[in-house]
C-alpha cells in the first residue's frame, strides 16, 4: 500500500483509535457514511478527552465564570482574560503535560512550556512570566531523579531561550507520582484592551495561512496519547511527543505580535493538541463558519506525509492566521522580516464544514460544530462512588501516635523534607529576572511581576494538595484555593482570578470520579467566596499505570493583583524584635500533614478543618493591615506547620541570621501545636508600635489576633520549651537536602 493510499475503515480500526461503540455510530451518523481514515483520525483527536473534555465538562460547567475583573472566562479563548485597569488585561492560563514528560522528559517539559506561552500571545499579550507545578516519586529512586533532572532542564531551556522568566511554582514528591509525573506549566501575559485577538474564522472567502515551523511527523495523535493510561508501551510512544525549539518560537512571538496589531488579520490560534485538525475546526465553529484546505500546500519537513499526517500533526511553533483577501503580501512581508515560514493553505467558507483536500482528491469533510468542545462532542455523565477507604482513614486517631523525643531533630528532618526543603537547586536553573520585572523571585508566598509603566504589580502561585484531596476530596479542592488565594495575599495582592489544571486518574473508575466532582465542588464553592471566577485550564486524566495512580491532584494558578506597589510584601523576618503574630486560630491538625508522613509514614486522619468565611475575613484583615503599611513581613502556615513557618521565616533573611523566640499556651500536645497545618493561619511581623492597630483591624474582622513571639538576633529558633537549635542548623538541613537527594545520597 503507497503512503497516499488509505485503509479500510471499520469497527476494529476505530477502537484502535481509542473510540468507543456508541462514538463509532455517533460518527456514522454525523456523516451519513463511513468516515475516511482521515476523518477518523480526526475524530479520534477532537474527541479525545485532551480536547473534548467529554468526561469533565459537565463538571466544569458548574465553576464560576463571572466576574467583575472577567473580559474573557473560561473556553471562550486561548486564555482567561482580566481587566487590571489602565487600559491593560492579563492573560494568563495553565496546562499539563504530563504523559509527555513520562516518556521524553526534556522535550515533553520543554514544549508544555512552549504550548502555553502560544496560547497567551496569540491573544496579543506579551508574556511576561511563567510558572510550574511539577510532581515526582521519591527521590529515592533513580528514575524519579532522572525525571526531575530533565524536566528542569527542558523547563530552563525554552524559558530562558525565550528570554521569559519563571518565577514560581511548586514541586512536590510521593509514591503515587513515580510512573506518573505531573508536569503543569502557566503562563502570563499583558496585553492592552485595544490589542485583544480572537481565535475566530469567519468572512466567506478570506485566507487562511499557516506560519511558523514546517509540519512533520512528531507529535501524531499526542492527544490521544494524553488520554490513556501509561503503561510498559509508553516508552515506544515516543514519537508522540513533539520536539520543541524556543529560538523558533521567540520569533513567531514577535511576529505573532506583530500582526496581531494589523486590522487585517482577522483572527489567530496556535496548533497545540490535535494540530491543524483542531485550530481548523475550532476556528471554523466560532465564527459560525467553514474552511477549504489544501493539504499539500502546508509546509513539511518529510516526504510523503498523508492528509492524516498533517491534519494530526502537532508539530510545535507554529499558527493558523485567518486574513482579509487580497492582505496576504502584508501578512508574508511580516513573516519574512522575522525569517518564518508563511504559507496560503484555503480559504473560509461560509459553509459549517471541513473541507481537506490534497492534490484535488477530498479527503475529510465534517462539520466544524460536531468536532468542538460546546458543540458536538460527546458529554458522559460518569458514575461516582464514595472511596471505601475515606472512612478508614478519617476515623483513624492520631492521638494515640507516640509523640517525639526530640523535637529539634524532627524539624530538621521536616526542613530536609523534598516537600519543604529548598527549591533553588531547581529555580537557580531557570533565569527568573530577565526582563526586570521580578519584584519577588522563586521562595516567597507567591512571586511578584511588576507591571511596568504603572504603579502596580501582579502576585502569582501554584498551589495544590494532592494528599488533602486524597482524604477528603471536597475539602481539599476548597483548600487548594484557599492557600492559592492566602499566599498572594501574603505578598500583598487581592486574588481577582484563577486558571487550574485537574489531575486525576481514570475517569470510568466511579471512585475516581467521586473525587474529581467533590474536588472541583470544593474548588467552585471557594471560587465563590474569594470572588475569583476559574478563566480556564486543564483536565488531565488517566494518570495512573498498571502499577499506582496518582493523587487526586487538582492544582491552581492563582492571580492576585496589587494596587500601589508600596504594598509588596515579603515572607522572610527582617528586624530584632519585631512582634511575630498570628491572625487565625491554630488548630494542631496533623491529618494528612507532612509531619505524619515524614515522621510516623503515615497519610490518613481527614483533611484540614476549613471555614471559608474565616478565611475570606483572615485574608482581608491581612491585606488591610498591608495597606496601612505596619506590616514588615507575612507567610501563611502550610506544609510542616507553624515550626517550619517560623523556621523559613528566619532562613530566607539572607542578609542576617536572625532567630525567634516563641511561646504559645499549650492547648494540645507540642507535634500538633508546631507541626500541624491549620488553615486560615498567616504569620505576621510588626514594628511594636503598631501592634494596637494591627488588633483593631482584626478585631473589625473578628478575627483572634495573637503576639506570639519576636524576632531575635541571636540566630536562635526557640519554640516553647521543646525546640532550641540554631538557625544555621536549620539552614543547612534545608539548603542541602535537594542537591543531596539528585546526587543519590539517602535522605
Amino acid at each position: 500500500m503507497s503512503k497516499q493510499q488509505e485503509p479500510v475503515v471499520n469497527w476494529k480500526l476505530a477502537e484502535e483509535h481509542g473510540l468507543n461503540k456508541e462514538e463509532w455510530g455517533k460518527i456514522q451518523k454525523i456523516l451519513g457514511r463511513v468516515p475516511t481514515f482521515t476523518e477518523l483520525g480526526i475524530f479520534s483527536v477532537m474527541w479525545s478527552e485532551h480536547c473534548s473534555y467529554k468526561n469533565s465538562i459537565a463538571e466544569l460547567k458548574k465553576l464560576p465564570r463571572d466576574g467583575e475583573k472577567l473580559l474573557v472566562g473560561a473556553g471562550e479563548e486561548n486564555a482567561g482574560l482580566v481587566d487590571i485597569g489602565d487600559g491593560l488585561a492579563v492573560a494568563f492560563k495553565i496546562e499539563s503535560h504530563n504523559h509527555p514528560s513520562a516518556v521524553e522528559p526534556f522535550q515533553g517539559a520543554a514544549t508544555g512550556v512552549g504550548g502555553i506561552l502560544r496560547d497567551i500571545f496569540t491573544m496579543g499579550a506579551r508574556p511576561i512570566a511563567c510558572l510550574n507545578s511539577l510532581r515526582f516519586g521519591p527521590l529515592s529512586k533513580p528514575r524519579n531523579r532522572y525525571l526531575l533532572d530533565h524536566v528542569v532542564k527542558g523547563i530552563a531551556h525554552y524559558g530562558n531561550c525565550m528570554g521569559i522568566p519563571t518565577v514560581g511554582g511548586e514541586v512536590y514528591f510521593d509514591e503515587g507520582y513515580s510512573e506518573n509525573p505531573l508536569v503543569n506549566a502557566m503562563a502570563i501575559g499583558i496585553v492592552k484592551h485595544n490589542g485583544i485577538k480572537s481565535a475566530i474564522s469567519k468572512g466567506n472567502g478570506n485566507t487562511v495561512m499557516i506560519v511558523g515551523s514546517s509540519t512533520g511527523r512528531d507529535g501524531i495523535h499526542g492527544a490521544t496519547f494524553a488520554s490513556v493510561e501509561i503503561s510498559e508501551e509508553s516508552e515506544s510512544k515516543r514519537s508522540n511527543v513533539q520536539v520543541g525549539d524556543p529560538f523558533t518560537e521567540k520569533l513567531l512571538l514577535e511576529a505573532t505580535l506583530e500582526l496581531c496589531k494589523k486590522d487585517y488579520v482577522i483572527g489567530i490560534q496556535d496548533m497545540g493538541a490535535a494540530g491543524i485538525a483542531c485550530s481548523t475546526s475550532e476556528m471554523s465553529e466560532k465564527g459560525n463558519s467553514g474552511m477549504i484546505i489544501d493539504i499539500e500546500k502546508v509546509p513539511m519537513r518529510e516526504q510523503e506525509m498523508t492528509p492524516y499526517e498533517v491534519m494530526l500533526s502537532e508539530s510545535q511553533e507554529r499558527m493558523l492566521v485567518i486574513v482579509r483577501k487580497e492582505f496576504e503580501p502584508e501578512v508574508k512581508a511580516i513573516l519574512e522580516k522575522w525569517d518564518l515560514h508563511c504559507e496560503v493553505v484555503g480559504k473560509v467558507t461560509d459553509s459549517p464544514k471541513i473541507q481537506i483536500n490534497m492534490n484535488g482528491k477530498l479527503y475529510s469533510e465534517i462539520p466544524a460544530w460536531d468536532l468542538c468542545l460546546g458543540g458536538g462532542t460527546p458529554v458522559y455523565y460518569r458514575k461516582t462512588k464514595r472511596p471505601e477507604y475515606l472512612d478508614k482513614l478519617q476515623q483513624e486517631d492520631l492521638s494515640q501516635l507516640p509523640e517525639p523525643k526530640d523535637y529539634n531533630e524532627v524539624l530538621k528532618k521536616l526542613l530536609s523534607s523534598p516537600n519543604i526543603a529548598d527549591k533553588s537547586w531547581i529555580y537557580e536553573q531557570y533565569d527568573y529576572s530577565v526582563r526586570t520585572n521580578t519584584a519577588v523571585p522563586p521562595g516567597s508566598s507567591a512571586a511578584v511581576i511588576l507591571v511596568k509603566g504603572t504603579n502596580k504589580a501582579l502576585a502569582t502561585c501554584t498551589d495544590g494538595n494532592g494528599r488533602y484531596v486524597y482524604l477528603n476530596p471536597r475539602r481539599g479542592g476548597q483548600i487548594a484555593v484557599a492557600e492559592a488565594a492566602r499566599n498572594v495575599v501574603c505578598s500583598g495582592a487581592k486574588p481577582i482570578a484563577i486558571t487550574n489544571c485537574l489531575n486525576f486518574g481514570n475517569p470510568n473508575d466511579p471512585e475516581v470520579y467521586y473525587q474529581f466532582q467533590n474536588a472541583v465542588m470544593g474548588m467552585g464553592e471557594a471560587c465563590n467566596v474569594f470572588d475569583t471566577p476559574v478563566t480556564g485550564g486543564n483536565v488531565s486524566f488517566y494518570n495512573e499505570s498498571p502499577d499506582t495512580a496518582i493523587f487526586p491532584t487538582p492544582v491552581i494558578g492563582m492571580l492576585g493583583l496589587i494596587e500601589n506597589l508600596k504594598n509588596i510584601t515579603t515572607s522572610h523576618f527582617k528586624d530584632e524584635g519585631d512582634f511575630i503574630m498570628i491572625l487565625g486560630t491554630i488548630k494542631g491538625e496533623i491529618g494528612g500533614s507532612e509531619y505524619l508522613k515524614v515522621v510516623h509514614d503515615k497519610i490518613s486522619g481527614d483533611a484540614p478543618s476549613l471555614n471559608l468565611d474565616f478565611e475570606k475575613r483572615v485574608q482581608t484583615a491581612c491585606l488591610q493591615a498591608i495597606d496601612a503599611g505596619i506590616v514588615k513581613s507575612a507567610t501563611d502556615i502550610s506544609d510542616g506547620g507553624l515550626g517550619v513557618a517560623v523556621s523559613e521565616c528566619c532562613i530566607k533573611n539572607t542578609e542576617k541570621t536572625l532567630g525567634a523566640s516563641v511561646y504559645i499556651s499549650r492547648k494540645m500536645r507540642d507535634d500538633e501545636l508546631f507541626f500541624g497545618e491549620t488553615q486560615s493561619v498567616i504569620l505576621l511581623t510588626i514594628d511594636v508600635s503598631n501592634l494596637l492597630k494591627l488588633e483593631t483591624i482584626a478585631s473589625k474582622n473578628m478575627i483572634p489576633c495573637v503576639t506570639i513571639g519576636r524576632v531575635k538576633d541571636d540566630g536562635i529558633l526557640k519554640l516553647n520549651d521543646c525546640i532550641n537549635v540554631p538557625v544555621e542548623e536549620l539552614r543547612d538541613a534545608y539548603v542541602q537536602a535537594l542537591p543531596k537527594a539528585m546526587d543519590g545520597e539517602l535522605l
